[in-house]
């Protein structure tokens, strides 16, 4: 048995988001790009490779990442590219997109031969997070105004429009793409091809797929555009699981059960959103708060339900670990890194990486 904690893979699971990922493809014409800012562990790329068109990036390392561990398109975005790191962005990349129209002035000359986007900001989204709303008053992230944007259509092909965030209504995306196209349809006619983002949840279970895929067609033949999306969440969601073991358990006005994990190092997400992981199948008599073993008091996986008293030694299984956890994991409190497992077709498993104290040694100076 594998020492815990570690997040576990179960390719099965995933295979299911990458069928619908290829039919999606096939249905709608768009292509799909593995948004590595949500998942970047490139032990599966191999398994995802056949399903997906490429990746997409938001730094330098993402780039280099996506382009030798991926393959096939490479998009390069960044919200500021640093004058160092942009020729060797440029070496990876197919398409290269640019937050600003700054930026656009700074670096397109240096592009060479590859095709060069722009990130425009419709001034609306889906996110119900202040944090996370691409559309926020002052935002940085993409142009405004389609007056300024007109004059620099020269220079660039194509678009790049992020405002999806965990969006499970297709009725509120279709919307939101109408006040695209209201909004930039002059712009969007000028281009080859058109990125709307990530954050579409499609492949939940009672997705409507197929008038997503009808939806995105019609989009792509209105304009006479090449559709992406970049599914980062969509490509990964409940493939994986953070396997933690019970350490201790109290009693202080309710029953506490700590594990051998901490969502500030391993699930942070859920400490920044304020949201609680998912156990299975959360039934029965005793209930537990689940807590992390590092020292920050807030450090809680939630409330939860078990058919038997915990104790210590058990394993509980954390839901859905997939996206925005490996790329975020960290030292803090020098908690142990979990590892990381993959659960073949076959059901074997086994383990693609382990950390330990010189990793986190080297992580520091």
């Amino acid at each position: 048995m594998i020492q815990t904690p570690h997040y576990l893979i179960d390719k099965s699971r995933l295979l299911r988001n990458l069928e619908r990922i290829a039919y999606l493809r096939e249905k709608s014409g768009a292509k799909a790009l593995l948004a590595l800012k949500c998942f970047a562990t490139w032990s599966v790329f191999d398994f995802m490779r056949p399903y997906m068109d490429g990746t997409t990036s938001s730094s330098l390392n993402e780039v280099r990442l996506g382009r030798t561990r991926f393959g096939g398109e490479t998009h390069a975005y960044s919200v500021a590219w640093a004058d160092h790191e942009i020729d060797e962005a440029i070496t990876h990349a197919d398409k290269i997109i640019f937050n600003s129209i700054g930026q656009l002035d700074r670096f397109s000359a240096r592009a060479g031969g590859i095709a060069c986007g722009l990130r425009l900001n419709p001034g609306v989204s889906s996110s119900s997070f202040d944090l996370a709303d691409p559309a926020r008053p002052f935002s940085r992230l993409g142009e405004w105004e389609p007056g300024k944007v007109e004059a620099v259509l020269d220079r660039i092909n194509g678009f790049m429009i992020h405002n999806n965030c965990e969006n499970e209504d297709f009725g509120l995306f279709s919307r939101m793409l109408d006040q695209i196209e209201e909004r930039f349809g002059e712009l969007l006619r000028y281009a080859d091809w058109v990125s709307l983002g990530g954050g579409i949840h499609f492949t939940g279970e009672d997705y409507p797929l197929d008038a997503l895929c009808d939806r995105l067609r019609a989009f792509s033949d209105r304009f006479g555009v090449q559709v992406y999306l970049e599914p980062g969440e969509a490509a990964v969601t409940e493939s994986t699981t953070l396997e933690v073991t019970v350490l201790d358990t109290l009693y202080n006005g309710k029953h506490l059960a700590v594990v051998d994990s901490s969502i500030e190092a391993h699930m942070l997400d859920l400490l920044i959103y304020r949201e609680e992981a998912t156990i299975e199948p959360n039934e029965g008599a005793h209930e537990y708060m689940v807590c992390g073993k590092s020292c920050l008091a807030g450090d809680v996986f939630g409330t939860f339900r078990f058919e038997h008293p915990l104790k210590v030694g058990d394993r509980i299984s954390v839901q859905d670990a997939a996206g925005y956890t490996m790329v975020k994991k960290n030292w803090f409190n020098g908690v142990r890194m979990p590892s990381i497992a993959i659960r073949e077709l076959d059901g074997t498993v086994r383990t693609v990486r382990e950390f330990g104290y010189a990793d986190y040694e080297a992580s520091l100076s």
